[in-house]
């Protein structure tokens, strides 16, 4: 069984069922849609091409919106390309004019009073350097470092500069609200810089009455320096490492990648690591070496999921990449040491809660006892993602009553859920998931199983239950017992 998950970006190459039943089998877990890209008649479209393709091939999946965010882009050119040589002077301009090789319009309008003297201001992916040599309400004067080719709309990065463009722009709004009527299960919020940009996009689906998770993407030196606070309210982070490794030192990225990883794993959050993992499998059947290493590094991190983006939107061999990734995940995984990963886990937890000793506990005791599956009853989602936070080797069969838990749980390393019925008391509610987990394949009589859950029933945040399962005959309530006891 793959632990780690997969999310791919639906577009013009995968957006149609037979395809998406294809990607899903190969092991796509999250379909992920660019709000950057397309409108909502097109993205309406792939997510009932995804849900019906889901139907089709019995498998779980979550749908993710990626927001545009307030990106800071150039404006539009008089004649294309325009070529910035070396040393040459350029204005950046405020104004919406038609752009020329010595004065260039850009969209965002505060821009000129955020920068100073000496602020580097990188266009393209940082492929053109401009440095800031004065400023004025309206304009940027800037002294050209890297030259290049301009075309129309192209990116601006900010290294080091802190900007003082909203959280959400109204675009993002309209992109939420319809992403709440479709019923999606993530947002992929783009630009986070601080706690506040994430507790915005709260506010406006608590307006909407909606309960998306809001997974916060890592893409600038402000948000790695807030990195503690946004996770902290934050479901998830990505690390977003296309306009991080712009925004910070290339050198860099893998450290912070790490760092972040971490620092998701000892809180239980879900984690993605994305950008340019199979990049060259856009025109080419097969992967570099260098991003099979990629992938199998970011699950050694300790990555809950993989991302795959233009290699499954725009690319020529969508369906091999898919396969891949799950190839080099799997052999990537075989590969772990799960009893050490247990022990650093528990000694790096940075505090230790009821829900945290029993979560541990049943992995000890899934490793100490060789069980076929760790089985949680959730009705969050919760209880699940606190045993998966120990990496057991064991498969997480979290059993829920609630599909939106089903499908968000699509995202956390490791957990298989599925859907049950509800049930009053902790008895009857381990005879249904251990049931459901049968019917579903996940075990087989005479397995040893752990089962963990919260007393009372049906309420959520007590995980303070253990018990060790022979599937069709109970051993013991809380206390070890080895095979064949």
């Amino acid at each position: 069984m793959r632990r780690s998950k997969i999310v791919c970006t639906i577009g013009p190459a995968t957006d149609d069922v037979v395809m998406i039943k294809k990607l899903l089998l190969a092991g796509m877990n999250v379909a992920r849609l660019n709000f950057s890209h397309g409108t909502h008649e097109e993205h309406g479209r792939r997510a009932a091409a995804v849900r019906q393709a889901a139907v089709e091939a019995g498998v779980n999946v979550a749908i993710m919106l990626d927001t545009k965010g307030p990106e800071i882009r150039l404006g539009y050119f008089k004649k294309e390309p325009v070529l910035l040589e070396e040393n040459a002077t350029v204005t950046l301009t405020t104004e919406q004019i038609k752009g020329d090789r010595e004065r260039i319009p850009v969209t965002y309008p505060g821009l000129p009073g955020d920068v100073k003297e000496g602020d580097a201001i990188l266009i393209a992916d940082g492929l053109i350097e401009l440095k800031v040599l004065s400023t004025t309400p309206t304009e940027i004067i800037c002294r050209v470092v890297n030259g290049g080719k301009l075309t129309s709309q192209k990116g601006i990065n900010l290294p080091g500069v802190e900007v003082n463009l909203p959280a959400v722009t109204e675009k993002d709004v309209q992109d939420i609200t319809f992403g709440v009527e479709q019923g999606f299960d993530f947002i992929a919020a783009s630009f986070i810089r601080k706690a506040s940009d994430v507790l915005v996009i709260r506010r406006v689906l608590e307006e909407a009455g909606a309960n998306l998770d809001i997974i916060s993407k890592i893409e600038s030196r402000q948000a790695v320096n807030n990195l503690d606070e946004i996770i902290s309210v934050s479901n998830g982070i990505m690390v977003a490492r296309g306009d991080l490794g712009v925004e910070i030192p290339v050198e860099e990225v893998p450290l912070v990648q790490k760092d972040i990883i971490e620092r998701c794993n000892l809180l239980g959050k879900p984690v993605v690591t994305a950008t340019q993992m199979l990049d060259s499998m856009i025109n080419n059947p097969r992967p570099t070496r260098a991003e099979a290493s990629d992938v199998a590094n970011a699950i050694f991190d300790g990555t809950d999921a993989v991302m795959l983006s233009g290699e499954t939107a725009v690319g020529k061999y969508p369906l091999e990449a898919v396969e891949t990734m799950a190839r080099i995940a799997e052999r990537a995984e075989a590969a772990l040491h799960y009893e050490g990963m247990l022990a650093k886990k528990r000694s790096a937890m940075p505090q230790r809660t009821v829900t945290d000793a029993i979560s541990y506990a049943t992995c000890a005791s899934a490793q100490d006892l060789e069980a076929a599956a760790i089985i949680t009853a959730t009705e969050s989602g919760h209880t699940a993602k606190m045993v998966a936070k120990y990496r057991p080797k064991a498969p997480v069969i979290a059993v829920t009553p609630h599909a939106a838990v089903m499908r968000k749980l699509a995202l956390t390393w490791g957990i298989r859920p599925l859907l049950a019925a509800s049930r009053e008391s902790t008895d009857e509610m381990m005879a249904e998931a251990v049931e459901a987990s049968l019917q579903a394949g996940f075990i087989k009589g005479g397995e040893l199983i752990i089962f963990t859950a919260g007393v009372p029933a049906r309420v959520q945040g007590t995980t303070n239950l253990l018990r060790v399962h022979t599937v069709a005959d109970i051993l013991a309530k809380g206390v070890g017992i080895g095979r064949g006891a």
